[in-house]
């Protein structure tokens, strides 16, 4: 049964892509095929939220993220969130938890969500 399921995932996908070369923007709401794709997308978005979920990012992803985006060293991050660079490798090691002071840091400077840093 789950074989044909998949089956039908694949293919849905392939629609997908099809249906994505006949519309755009402009498309009118009543267009079959714009009709065709939002429900061929609804599918495989509860497909996908069902055998594939995504969960929460860990804190020391998300703050490694950050700081290649803003091309940051950890004496950079270090500077940033006013602590020092033993510390903030302390942090991304796991040696050490982060501090009330350094969450807030994150989430204000580094604009990380709070459900993230509050995980751990």
């Amino acid at each position: 049964m789950k074989k044909i399921i998949e089956n039908k995932y694949k293919k849905a996908k392939e629609r997908i892509e099809e249906l994505l070369l006949l519309v755009d923007d402009g498309t009118p709401k009543e267009n079959i095929y714009l009709q065709e794709l939002v429900r061929l997308s609804d599918l495989v978005e509860n497909y996908e939220t069902e055998y594939y979920p995504v969960g929460t990012p860990s804190l020391k992803d998300v703050i490694e993220l950050r700081m290649f985006e803003k091309k940051l060293k950890q004496k950079d991050l270090a500077e940033l969130l006013e602590t020092s660079t033993s510390r903030i490798s302390e942090y991304l090691n796991g040696k050490r938890d982060i501090t009330i002071k350094i969450a807030r840091a994150l989430h204000k400077k580094l604009n990380i969500d709070s459900d993230i840093i509050l995980q751990g």
